[in-house]
């Protein structure tokens, strides 16, 4: 199978924005993190992907973010469930132009394995975030809805779970 000149220029120029939306986001969420939630600042998380169907965040693994077993820390894997979860609603909200609040009500998490380097969190409750968006904007009032996070070690564990998070969204539109 042959590519054409055009086929491939069209490819880098994707390749390309790939990797300088990565670093917006990547960007943008540390700025955030760093005024708003400066604990969140001091793991690094790096935005590995985000679309309206996912949201992929990576926390290394360092000195910051080891327990003592050197494995990460279940403080660090919370934060990065909520990262993940997060991210996605504040991109919805974003594009809504509207003023919503965003909490976590609940947190439920399974430990499954030791997590000894960078951690993966995947949501990929895209659709239904962005249809809760919706309902908080138009309803006015609290609404809430369980999402799924996993978190994974790819390096060493492919895609075998190290933890899996259910957490429960709240959102409601401000005036």
């Amino acid at each position: 199978m042959e590519i054409s000149r055009e086929g491939a220029k069209d490819i880098a120029a994707k390749g390309r924005w790939r990797f300088f939306a990565k670093i917006r986001e990547t960007f943008m969420l540390r700025a955030f993190a760093f005024f708003k939630i400066p604990m969140l600042h001091f793991m690094g998380p790096v935005v590995e992907e985000i679309s309206d169907e996912r949201c992929v965040v990576r926390i290394p693994l360092y000195r910051r973010t080891r327990n003592h077993l050197k494995s990460m820390y279940f403080a660090v894997l919370a934060a990065g469930a909520d990262c993940a979860g997060g991210l996605i609603a504040l991109r919805f909200i974003r594009k809504s132009g509207g003023h919503v609040s965003l909490v976590f009500k609940d947190f439920k998490a399974e430990f499954l394995k030791r997590a000894e380097a960078d951690v993966w969190f995947t949501c990929e409750d895209g659709p239904a975030i962005r249809d809760l968006v919706a309902e908080a904007i138009s309803s006015g009032q609290r609404v809430q809805r369980s999402i799924n996070i996993t978190a994974t070690v790819p390096s060493k564990l492919g895609s075998e779970p190290v933890a899996k998070f259910e957490m429960t969204l709240s959102l409601k539109a401000q005036g």
